[in-house]
């Protein structure tokens, strides 16, 4: 097992304890392990028992709880927890906001055991009464619930990404005669959720299932004759749509592009239906005067007037990227080294590195003070010597406080090649609050970089409103880059503000956000949701060559010294 997965079960029955009301120090002890374990850099799986007390706060008991679950995969406590749970309380505590603690007050004290029964009682006012409540934290209880319940049929990108790439994987073992299959609908648009995976396919019904058929596909029903569904074991909704080969093409444009794409096309066209046999999305297109329109950007928001000016230039690819940006190591909360990091993206062919560690205000994520920066700019140094053709850029994730300024002094900023300022606390800011604070960021002239510009979550937390334009319009003026942070999650900056920031002249540096080596992968997906919103090579940051962006940070860095 993986170090995440061992701190993963550890983390549940410290969450568990806690909503059982167990005892403090033992949950306290149970969610440092988890920290811990999650941090080491090697695999835990791999120690022995000697090894494993060694690591910081795993005592003898945790160790044997450490082998249980290598050994199983799971604790026998954790399933006697769950049997004594109501599964509508474990889906509470894991809205976010909520928590163990306050989900045990609330089936404890109000004998709320599901989401729709705690929905029921902020609508009646009934927490406000409950000891560490009160009205504020009922609506914001109650603002979370409607948020989870409105996106719970919905799933990340990245997952349906997975499931998808698994049923290729499956079909391309030979058994299929002249086998066409092609994923369509919001997941050919690249959609940073979606509800479903639509799969055009020129199979029978009978053979998918007996292919797929099994544990993690599950649920099997035909609707229409042509329309085979069924779900994954993760809640993921697949639909096959069966077709003949001569509607195959047809087929795959109709379920790709937004009802209001393919609406406007039928509008000019002057026709109720498109027809079917012998259709070409290519031939569609420059039949109608118009150029080719990526599948990305099939959404029925202006792609079909760009199209017709001829206005839309050729969208980045993951291979225009030459270096990724703000990552995070050991120095602050990844769990690989700062090498480690470096030689994996040499391995991935990239120019650059530029680490991002967290900045001292962020305690939760082991920040850095100034003498662990110093230690960590004599290393980079010491690695950027061995290295020919490879560079690793000083860079740091510095906190945005609640004033808008910066957590270091200008002598400190001063000493790094470029900075991503974020924000990561006091999150529940109105759009006035939220936009002036960020607006000051961005015209303090270390910032080089605007990180994860609205805090959002996808699926788990919206992002703090913000007057976009206010800000982009401020990143234009100051010469600063906005991130698109390409983690999964977040997908920040929103692909519909993408297209606003290139016409201001702002670039975009599509940052991975990188915790682990695996993490450096993440980039492909800030790729996709940066071709939705008209992103090219030439408007990215990290599509410069190595002298290319020196010279930038360089430049960069001159705006500090004439300010």
């Amino acid at each position: 097992m993986s170090n995440k997965e061992i701190a993963g079960v550890l983390k549940q029955l410290a969450r568990l304890m806690e909503l059982h009301g167990e005892n403090q120090f033992r949950i306290k002890s149970y969610n440092n392990a988890s920290f811990q374990i999650e941090r080491y850099s090697g695999s835990v799986a791999e120690l022995d028992a000697k090894e494993m007390a060694s690591l910081p706060g795993i005592g003898k008991t945790i160790v044997d709880k450490i082998n249980t679950i290598v050994s199983s995969g799971v604790l026998p406590e954790i399933d006697n927890y769950l049997e004594n749970t109501p599964p509508g309380v474990i889906e509470i505590m894991q809205i976010k906001g909520i928590g163990p603690k306050k989900t045990g007050r609330l089936w404890k004290e109000l004998e709320v055991e599901s989401p729709g029964e705690l929905l029921y009682a902020c609508n009646e006012n009934r927490l406000i009464s409950l000891k560490g409540f009160g009205i504020k934290t009922q609506e914001q209880i109650k603002a979370a619930l409607e948020f989870t319940i409105a996106n719970e049929r919905f799933h990340h990108y990245a997952y349906a990404d997975s499931v998808a790439n698994e049923i290729a994987g499956l079909f391309q073992n030979g058994q299929f005669k002249d086998l066409k299959l092609e994923f369509c609908g919001p997941y050919r648009r690249k959609c940073e959720v979606l509800e479903a995976l639509d799969i055009v396919i020129n199979q029978k019904a009978d053979s998918i299932k007996q292919l797929l058929g099994g544990n993690v596909y599950q649920n099997w029903e035909l609707e229409y004759q042509n329309v085979l569904t069924c779900k994954h074991d993760d809640g993921l909704h697949i639909k096959f749509h069966i077709c003949e080969n001569d509607t195959f093409d047809f087929l795959r444009f109709i379920l790709t592009g937004s009802e209001a794409h393919i609406s406007q096309i039928q509008h000019i066209l002057k026709v109720d239906s498109i027809e079917k046999t012998g259709f070409s999305e290519k031939n569609l297109y420059q039949e109608l005067g118009m150029q080719f329109i990526e599948p990305e950007l099939r959404e029925g928001a202006g792609e079909i007037e760009q199209a017709y000016k001829n206005n839309i230039k050729p969208l980045i690819k993951i291979d225009d990227i030459k270096g990724t940006l703000h990552n995070h190591s050991t120095y602050s909360d990844g769990i690989n080294s700062l090498e480690e990091m470096a030689l994996k993206c040499m391995e991935m062919g990239l120019q650059y590195f530029g680490i991002c560690d967290h900045s001292k205000s962020a305690f939760y994520a082991n920040g850095m003070n100034t003498e662990r920066i110093i230690e960590q700019h004599k290393e980079i140094d010491e690695l950027n010597s061995r290295y020919d053709t490879f560079k690793i850029f000083k860079g740091i994730e510095s906190d945005i406080l609640h004033d808008g300024s910066l957590d270091y002094d200008n002598d400190v900023l001063e000493s790094f090649d470029f900075i991503v300022a974020s924000v990561h606390s006091g999150l529940k800011m109105n759009i006035e609050k939220a936009t002036e604070r960020i607006l000051k960021a961005v015209e303090n002239p270390y910032t080089t970089i605007l990180g994860h510009p609205t805090g959002r979550l996808l699926l788990a937390r919206e992002g703090y409103p913000l007057d976009h334009k206010r800000i982009i319009d401020a990143c234009a003026e100051n010469g600063v880059v906005i991130e698109l942070n390409a983690h999964p999650y977040r997908l920040d900056l929103d692909w519909r503000w993408i297209h606003y920031a290139i016409s201001r002249g702002v670039m975009i540096s599509v940052n991975p956000d990188a915790h682990s080596v695996d993490g450096l992968a993440n980039m492909y997906y800030g790729v996709c949701i940066g071709r939705k919103g008209y992103l090219t090579a030439s408007d990215t940051l990290n599509c410069l060559g190595v002298n290319e962006i020196t010279a930038f940070f360089q430049q960069s860095k001159k705006k500090h010294l004439s300010t």
